[in-house]
């Protein structure tokens, strides 16, 4: 039987990425280097040759190659604390300058002691008020710039290096192998949307257009300088959860064929992915390394978390429905780009 035009063509685009693989593959034997070899790998290796091979039945067209990536301990280190949240709590004191009033009052005061207990003990309550403060009430290009100082500027307590140092080289190279084949990469995270897409292009080569966050209302206005967007406290995307799906819905418009997250708070994404027709992975890193980087579950007996929660329950799920969920300990041969 004849092909239609955009039959032929869609066989065609396939045929050639799968083409422009191969001849990567000759080139370089081995796109996962930091990749221990084991069934995560495998699983990944499997899933590109049926998904892209233009022969195989579980073929996926150009256009429908979508992987999604959650972010915090998923791309990048989210222990002690969100990465954002260090940049909160940064930005309290120019608040507090701008607005005297708050040094008084609660969450701010306990934020402007530095006491690290006393600032992790606040209640999901007192860090929204934080957050709030935080990430409204200037336009969309200040908050921009003021992020991408920042993030230039700050240095993780630990490593003592820029936290754009502290992204998984394991998970960099994932990201360039499946774009390597066709695959859009996407950022789906709970972190704030503008927050994440002023560096993630530099760090993990996701455009901004490609990274889905927790997104607050704007208002258009006219500043001095011409039209402006201000950033209003006001909530639109709860990008976790169940948010997630939601979000990929809303700004992507295609179910994923490639899932990872590391958390309860990726669930249903995983869920929403594995859903779909057709061969699709879902992934999820476990943190059982406390060497190399932090070890917490409480899943599989590692300590409990309230940052990055990996249950019992997530991990019974992902067993009983196919997920694979990579040990950082025993899959990855090294965590960072510096190790």
């Amino acid at each position: 039987m004849e092909l239609c035009r955009r039959e032929f063509a869609a066989l065609m685009l396939g045929g050639a990425a799968a083409l422009s693989f191969a001849g990567q593959a000759n080139a370089e034997s081995d796109p996962l280097p930091s990749w221990n070899a084991g069934r995560a790998k495998d699983a990944i290796v499997k899933f590109v040759h049926a998904t892209t091979d233009a022969a195989s039945p579980n073929f996926v067209p150009l256009a429908e190659r979508i992987a999604t990536f959650d972010q915090d301990g998923t791309l990048w280190v989210e222990h002690p604390i969100y990465t954002q949240l260090v940049y909160c709590f940064d930005r309290v004191p120019a608040l507090v300058k701008a607005k005297p009033e708050l040094a008084k009052a609660e969450p701010f005061r306990t934020v402007l002691t530095g006491d690290r207990e006393a600032v992790a003990s606040l209640g999901l309550e007192q860090l929204i008020k934080v957050v709030a403060a935080t990430l409204t009430g200037m336009d969309v290009d200040t908050f921009r710039d003021e992020v991408a100082k920042w993030i230039t500027e700050a240095r993780d307590p630990r490593w003592k290096r820029p936290y754009t140092d502290l992204v998984y080289a394991p998970q960099v190279e994932l990201l360039k192998y499946l774009r390597s084949v066709g695959y859009r990469t996407y950022i789906v995270t709970g972190g704030g949307q503008g927050f994440v897409r002023v560096y993630a292009e530099r760090v993990y080569g996701i455009p901004p257009e490609q990274v889905v966050g927790t997104a607050g209302a704007l208002s258009f206005q006219y500043g001095a300088k011409g039209p402006v967007l201000i950033k209003e406290p006001k909530l639109l995307l709860n990008d976790d959860s169940a948010g997630k799906p939601e979000g990929i819905n809303l700004v992507i418009g295609r179910r994923p064929y490639f899932a990872f997250g590391n958390s309860t708070g990726d669930r249903q994404m995983l869920e929403y992915t594995k859903a779909g027709g057709g061969v699709r992975l879902a992934m999820l890193v476990l943190h059982d390394d406390g060497k190399r980087e932090y070890a917490y579950g409480p899943a599989q007996g590692l300590p409990e978390t309230k940052v990055g929660r990996f249950s019992p329950e997530l991990y019974d799920e992902a067993t009983k429905d196919g997920w694979i969920v990579v040990s950082m300990k025993n899959g990855w041969k090294r965590i960072f780009a510096f190790d």
